[in-house]
């Protein structure tokens, strides 16, 4: 919290060298990768990116190693630096990436983009000053010193954004008759870009309009000598027409009106010649009220109206694709609104009907003849042939400059005879189909539009309701927010439903929508084209019947989406056609391909699929959840098998697995494959519980132990294990019961929540003890004294331990007596009896090398490392430190790794302080907040508090007490009842403030040590 608990406006610039400014002066960022972090996040602030997305825009494919550590890292030094800034915004964690959290206005890009757009609907004077503020920002080259692909498209980008913004406030400047003191900065343009026919005719403008005749008509032919040469083609008629006017001395040239409204090519109007008595035609439907973001998709419109494609001019065809809802018309109609003078000859329009509620698809003949009414055909020119109809519209359509809107096709087939004959014309597609056939034959470029960001989902419900009233309802907006899921036209549907019962909270909307069930129902304005459910079925009725239903069995599987082969087994499908069936469903835009082979659905279109899903036969639903239960089952005991070979608590894998089942070539295979797919088997799991599958539930859960124990999903671990030691009470499995019980208890253990283990420990050995299987009673005993020595019950865990042990010995199971030998160590340690510690760990390790258990051997060394610290012998135990690192890094387990990581550190300082940073790959702190952000992912907060200390006591070493001081504080609020970790904390925070000079509290801390030690035994 800032002193006197005041934020500092910090003010982040990309629009030249990535920087941040706070009261005057720069923010400290660190070096150029890790501003370049700071980058990624700021081009889409306030809204999450994945992790994966993140490290390749940051690295691409030249990324170190270990990315995701280095990511970790550079993001908590930047949180840090925010911090030391006091800055309002923050960079916060997501479940699926990371989001900065700032006002827009205070990030320069942004801010850009914003002051362009409000320049487009104000009046002259206001658009000059707008546009000349939002040119201010630039400070240089976007992004410099950031060298990526993605980090250059997005300069690019911007670069062609800054060159319309110029030419915009050269227009204005024409218009309000500014003409003298736009003339050089025109002329360098121009030299710049000698093609470019709107820079033209500004140019031409303005010589004209300073009574430089001459000149304006030699720039004219010099243009047109260029195009001509170099291009094969002749200006385009407005520069024409802007050409003929000087020659004749039009006197409108000479008024500020001469360039039209907007930002326009520089050519004056000029009358139509008087052979054309043809009506130009204006149909283009009022644009929508309230236009919300879509910066990025007009800026893609305006450069593919500047830039035509190859070396020929061809005709411009934009397609605007995405999901029903998703605000392909209203982008469409904002841009053509915007862009009017660009189209003198007019803009026509049609509504395609592709997917319409209440009609069928107007047939391409139909739309035909109607393009000739509107272009001003009699009745008596219109050929009977509809061929022949074709080729009088796109006869009359070839020399002009048009814009033809086509709103909601159905598919290619129904554009392609509305696409005009000649190069001049600008073709504008909506559809929630794919066009890949358009862009092959025409050179087509598409957009799909996605979800608003959260800033613009905002904005929508401010404009409808009004600032004061979504402030006055906070969490409500946020809960209607989440469940509109950034859908244009649900949060424009819910906000009109807000909007007409301004008397009514919006806690009472939110409450509506929260009911999974009913929200589709909710989220309807009373006519089709505003009924979210009706919009999403002219989708589905689009399907053909398999497709159909395998939307239908989407709508069946959990999780938040799912992979090829497990969609495989799902549908029972043969490979190739699931996956074309699949791509008929994105051609739809129902499912998307995220990832290549991964598919999901937006909320709202999963919620219309878990309706469809509910018509199927429920022995078709059941034949599809047993065959996905079946492959997940297969794909987890493989995995399972790969990670860890020795693993006990697992069902016997089945002799012949589904089709498709992965087969995973390393560990490291494995465990990606575990991580993409963790979230799928708990929702699995769920469901299985849900629909009273019980044996599905323990053999699942029992499987996931690695995961859970690995990877320290601590939370999900408790949860999932207690529904199923349910389900084992239901299939009267009681060696299952008991195995769950004992996990429940570890995994409370590991979560810091030592005391509340106990009581399941007891559960889990009575039940044991009642089926009289005495290798689970000593496992649960062994896990019993080590919750002992969290609780500094040395006498208790000394007992346990022994028993345990002298039962595994009797059983002839090395990893049990490994595993009781290496705690009954790391007792002796504590107790300070190092040499006992050591004969009790050797011999474990021994055991553990004997049985080839990497897993325990590397905890066992992390404890032989500690112990052999303890009495100096650092060079061993630096040894036994990278030993155990190596291990932890090959079985994949992260919170073991962040142990032995931070426990190498330790040791190579003490070892030697001066040499350590010369040694060790990065700086010891560097080193030290990786394995704490290994700790953070694992869950583990007596671990993170464990690295707390160990960093705390490197600092030290190193003559940082500041940091040692900070990082014992840490440790120390989240210790817990981690009595160990309590008292370095102390003990720490006293040698830190000590050597700060500060006596008084560092004898206090001292004191707080000492009673540690007493009331618990602690050496």
């Amino acid at each position: 919290m800032p002193a006197e608990g005041r934020w500092t406006v910090v003010e982040f610039g990309v629009l030249g060298p990535i920087e941040a400014r706070a009261d005057g002066g720069l923010v400290d960022l660190g070096h150029p990768r890790q501003r370049c972090v700071l980058a990624a996040l700021l081009v889409d602030a306030n809204r999450v990116v994945p992790v994966d997305e993140l490290i390749g825009r940051v690295w691409a494919d030249s990324g170190p190693q270990r990315a995701r550590e280095t990511l970790y890292s550079y993001l908590s030094r930047l949180r840090r630096a925010l911090s030391a800034a006091h800055a309002e915004a923050r960079i916060v964690r997501r479940s699926d990436g990371y989001v900065l959290e700032a006002d827009a206005a205070t990030i320069d890009l942004h801010r850009f983009r914003e002051l362009i757009a409000r320049a487009r609907t104000a009046d002259d004077e206001r658009a000059s000053a707008l546009t000349r503020q939002a040119l201010g920002l630039w400070r240089g080259e976007p992004f410099a010193a950031a060298d990526t692909p993605w980090f250059g498209e997005l300069r690019r980008t911007l670069e062609r954004e800054r060159f319309a913004a110029e030419s915009d406030s050269l227009d204005l400047d024409l218009r309000r008759g500014l003409h003298g003191g736009a003339l050089p900065r025109l002329t360098a343009r121009a030299a710049e870009y000698p093609l470019d026919e709107r820079l033209a005719g500004q140019l031409m403008l303005a010589l004209c309009r300073s009574g430089r005749t001459a000149d304006a008509l030699a720039r004219y032919q010099d243009i047109r000598h260029r195009l001509a040469e170099e291009l094969g083609i002749d200006p385009g008629a407005p520069l024409r027409r802007l050409h003929q006017q000087i020659l004749v001395a039009d006197p409108a040239l000479d008024t500020a009106a001469a360039l039209g409204t907007g930002p326009a090519p520089a050519v004056a109007p000029a009358p139509a010649p008087a052979r054309v008595s043809r009506p130009v035609p204006r149909q283009l439907p009022p644009p929508p009220a309230a236009f919300v973001g879509r910066h990025r998709e007009m800026a893609f419109l305006d450069d593919r109206l500047r830039t035509p494609i190859g070396t020929d001019r061809v005709m411009v065809i934009s397609a605007i694709g995405g999901a029903g809802g998703i605000g392909k018309t209203w982008l469409a109609l904002r841009w053509a609104h915007d862009h009017l003078a660009h189209f003198p000859d007019g803009q026509l329009y049609m509504d395609l009907r592709g997917f319409d509620p209440s009609a069928e698809p107007v047939p391409p003949a139909t739309a035909v003849r109607a393009f000739l009414d509107a272009l001003g055909v009699g009745p008596q020119e219109i050929p009977a042939d509809p061929h022949a109809q074709a080729g009088l519209y796109r006869s009359l359509a070839a020399d002009r400059r048009l814009l033809i809107l086509l709103d909601n096709a159905r598919d290619t087939d129904q554009i392609r005879p509305l696409l005009p004959g000649g190069a001049h014309c600008t073709v504008l597609v909506t559809s929630r189909g794919h066009f890949d056939a358009l862009r092959a034959t025409h050179g087509s470029r598409g957009l799909t539009l996605d979800m608003f960001a959260a800033d613009e989902a905002r904005e929508v419900v401010v404009r409808a309701l009004g600032r004061d009233r979504v402030a006055a309802e906070p969490e409500a907006v946020a809960g209607l927010l989440r469940l509109c899921a950034g859908l244009p036209l649900a949060l424009a549907i819910a906000a009109a439903r807000a909007a007409s019962r301004p008397d009514f909270p919006l806690a009472a909307l939110v409450t509506e929508l929260q009911d999974a069930g009913g929200r589709l129902d909710a989220l309807s304005a009373g006519d089709l084209t505003t009924d979210l459910r009706a919009v999403m079925e002219t989708s589905h009725r689009a399907l053909d019947d398999s497709a159909a239903e395998v939307f239908a069995l989407l709508g069946t599987a959990p999780g938040p989406d799912i992979s090829l082969p497990a969609a495989v087994a799902l549908t029972g499908l043969p490979l190739r056609r699931a996956r074309l069936v699949l791509r008929a469903l994105e051609a739809a835009h129902l499912v998307s391909q995220h990832v290549p082979g991964r598919y999901r659905m937006h909320d709202l279109v999963r919620l219309h699929a878990v309706e469809r899903g509910r018509d199927l036969p429920h022995a078709s639903r059941d034949a599809a959840g047993a065959r996905l239960y079946r492959w997940y089952r297969a794909a987890l005991l493989r995995a399972v098998t790969e990670v860890d070979p020795l693993s006990e608590t697992r069902p016997e894998e089945s002799a012949e697995p589904p089709p498709g089942v992965p087969a995973f070539e390393s560990a490291d295979a494995a465990w990606a494959w575990l991580d993409e797919e963790y979230t799928h088997l708990t929702a699995l799991l769920a469901s299985a519980a849900a629909r009273g599958r019980h044996s599905w539930v323990v053999e699942l859960a029992l499987a996931l132990r690695i995961p859970f124990l690995h990877r320290r999903r601590i939370p999900d671990w408790i949860g999932v294990y207690t529904v199923a030691a349910r389900s084992a009470r239901h299939t009267a499995d009681a060696n299952a019961e008991a195995e769950l019980l004992a996990n429940i208890a570890v995994a409370h253990c590991l979560g810091g929540r030592t005391e509340e283990s106990l009581p399941w420990f007891r559960q889990a050995l009575a039940a044991y003890r009642a089926t009289g299987n005495d290798a689970g009673a000593a496992g649960v005993a062994g896990n019993l004294g080590n919750a002992y020595v969290l609780l500094a019950r040395y006498a208790d865990a000394e007992r346990t331990l022994d028993e345990a042990r002298g039962a595994f010995h009797r059983l002839r199971a090395l990893r049990g007596e490994a595993n009781a030998l290496n705690s009954l160590g790391r007792l002796a340690t504590l107790r300070g009896a190092t040499a006992e510690a050591l004969r009790r760990l050797d011999r474990a390790a021994e055991l553990f090398r004997e049985a080839g258990d990497g897993y325990g051997l590397g905890h066992c060394l992390v404890n032989s490392g500690a112990a052999r610290g303890d009495a100096g012998e650092w060079g061993p135990a630096v040894r036994c430190h990278e030993e155990a690192l190596a291990l932890f890094r090959r079985t994949g387990d992260r919170g073991g790794e962040a142990e032995a990581l931070s426990k190498l550190v330790v040791s190579r300082v003490h070892q030697d302080p001066g040499t350590a940073r010369d040694v060790l790959p990065e700086p010891p702190l560097v080193l030290h907040e990786r394995a704490l952000a290994l700790a953070r992912t694992a869950g583990d907060l007596a671990l993170e508090a464990e690295i707390h200390n160990d960093t705390g006591r490197t600092a030290l070493l190193l003559g940082d007490p500041r940091t040692a001081e900070l990082h014992h504080r840490c440790a120390l609020g989240i210790a817990g009842s981690h009595r160990e970790e309590e008292l370095r904390a102390h003990q720490g925070l006293g040698d830190a403030l000590h050597a700060l000079g500060r006596t008084e509290e560092a004898d206090q801390e001292w004191a707080r040590a000492r009673r540690v030690r007493g009331l618990y035994g602690l050496r």
